[in-house]
Protein backbone atom coordinates (compact mmCIF):
# COMPACT_ATOMS: atom_id res chain seq x y z
CA UNK A 1 0.00 0.00 0.00
CA UNK A 2 1.37 3.44 -0.91
CA UNK A 3 1.57 6.19 1.70
CA UNK A 4 0.10 9.60 0.98
CA UNK A 5 3.00 12.02 1.36
CA UNK A 6 0.94 15.08 2.35
CA UNK A 7 -0.76 13.50 5.37
CA UNK A 8 1.07 14.26 8.60
CA UNK A 9 1.79 11.18 10.72
CA UNK A 10 2.27 12.07 14.39
CA UNK A 11 4.07 8.79 15.00
CA UNK A 12 6.98 9.96 12.83
CA UNK A 13 9.97 11.30 14.73
CA UNK A 14 10.67 15.02 14.40
CA UNK A 15 13.33 17.03 16.22
CA UNK A 16 12.41 18.23 19.70
CA UNK A 17 12.74 21.84 20.79
CA UNK A 18 13.46 21.94 24.55
CA UNK A 19 12.86 24.99 26.72
CA UNK A 20 11.84 26.32 30.12
CA UNK A 21 9.05 28.83 30.68
CA UNK A 22 10.27 32.42 31.10
CA UNK A 23 11.94 32.71 34.53
CA UNK A 24 9.34 35.22 35.77
CA UNK A 25 6.57 32.68 35.05
CA UNK A 26 8.09 29.75 36.97
CA UNK A 27 6.52 29.32 40.42
CA UNK A 28 8.43 26.21 41.51
CA UNK A 29 10.27 23.17 40.24
CA UNK A 30 12.27 22.90 37.04
CA UNK A 31 9.48 22.53 34.45
CA UNK A 32 11.64 21.49 31.50
CA UNK A 33 9.45 21.18 28.40
CA UNK A 34 9.81 20.08 24.81
CA UNK A 35 7.69 20.27 21.71
CA UNK A 36 7.83 18.24 18.55
CA UNK A 37 5.90 20.35 16.09
CA UNK A 38 4.65 18.04 13.34
CA UNK A 39 2.70 20.60 11.35
CA UNK A 40 2.27 24.36 10.99
CA UNK A 41 -0.04 25.92 8.43
CA UNK A 42 1.34 28.21 5.73
CA UNK A 43 0.14 31.26 7.68
CA UNK A 44 1.45 29.92 11.01
CA UNK A 45 -1.93 30.19 12.71
CA UNK A 46 -2.55 26.43 13.05
CA UNK A 47 -0.10 23.93 14.58
CA UNK A 48 -0.13 20.28 15.67
CA UNK A 49 2.42 18.30 17.60
CA UNK A 50 3.52 16.63 20.81
CA UNK A 51 4.41 18.41 24.04
CA UNK A 52 6.19 16.95 27.05
CA UNK A 53 6.66 18.53 30.45
CA UNK A 54 8.56 17.67 33.62
CA UNK A 55 7.24 18.37 37.13
CA UNK A 56 6.95 22.02 38.03
CA UNK A 57 4.50 24.89 38.20
CA UNK A 58 4.30 28.05 36.08
CA UNK A 59 1.94 30.83 34.99
CA UNK A 60 0.31 30.43 31.58
CA UNK A 61 -1.30 33.04 29.32
CA UNK A 62 -3.03 31.64 26.24
CA UNK A 63 -3.22 33.81 23.13
CA UNK A 64 -4.32 30.81 21.05
CA UNK A 65 -7.10 28.23 21.30
CA UNK A 66 -5.63 24.82 22.14
CA UNK A 67 -7.06 21.32 21.96
CA UNK A 68 -5.15 18.92 24.25
CA UNK A 69 -5.16 15.16 24.59
CA UNK A 70 -3.10 13.81 27.47
CA UNK A 71 -1.16 10.71 26.39
CA UNK A 72 0.54 10.08 29.74
CA UNK A 73 1.15 11.68 33.11
CA UNK A 74 -0.85 14.10 35.18
CA UNK A 75 -1.21 17.87 35.40
CA UNK A 76 -3.25 20.38 37.35
CA UNK A 77 -4.60 23.46 35.59
CA UNK A 78 -5.69 26.37 37.79
CA UNK A 79 -7.76 29.30 36.58
CA UNK A 80 -7.26 32.86 37.88
CA UNK A 81 -9.77 32.22 40.70
CA UNK A 82 -7.88 29.15 41.96
CA UNK A 83 -10.32 26.55 40.61
CA UNK A 84 -8.46 23.43 39.48
CA UNK A 85 -8.90 20.85 36.74
CA UNK A 86 -6.98 17.59 37.10
CA UNK A 87 -5.99 16.12 33.73
CA UNK A 88 -4.40 12.76 33.06
CA UNK A 89 -4.00 9.98 30.54
CA UNK A 90 -6.90 9.89 28.08
CA UNK A 91 -8.34 13.30 28.97
CA UNK A 92 -9.25 15.61 26.08
CA UNK A 93 -10.10 19.27 26.50
CA UNK A 94 -9.85 22.76 25.00
CA UNK A 95 -8.19 25.79 26.56
CA UNK A 96 -9.59 28.95 24.96
CA UNK A 97 -7.56 31.99 23.96
CA UNK A 98 -7.52 34.47 26.82
CA UNK A 99 -7.10 31.84 29.56
CA UNK A 100 -4.76 33.01 32.33
CA UNK A 101 -3.79 30.65 35.09
CA UNK A 102 -1.27 28.13 36.31
CA UNK A 103 -0.18 24.81 34.78
CA UNK A 104 1.38 22.31 37.15
CA UNK A 105 2.88 19.03 35.98
CA UNK A 106 2.56 16.52 38.82
CA UNK A 107 3.94 13.47 36.93
CA UNK A 108 5.88 13.72 33.66
CA UNK A 109 3.20 14.67 31.15
CA UNK A 110 2.88 14.15 27.41
CA UNK A 111 0.09 15.56 25.25
CA UNK A 112 -1.00 16.05 21.68
CA UNK A 113 -1.65 19.72 21.04
CA UNK A 114 -3.62 21.41 18.27
CA UNK A 115 -3.45 25.20 18.38
CA UNK A 116 -5.21 27.93 16.45
CA UNK A 117 -4.10 31.54 16.71
CA UNK A 118 -6.91 33.84 15.51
Amino acid sequence: MKRIKDIVDLSQDVPAHSYLPKPERIINGHPQQSIRNHFSSAHGDFSVGLWEGAPGRWHVVYTEDEYCEILSGESLIYDASGNVKVVGTGDRFVIPAGFNGIWEVVADCKKVYVTFQA
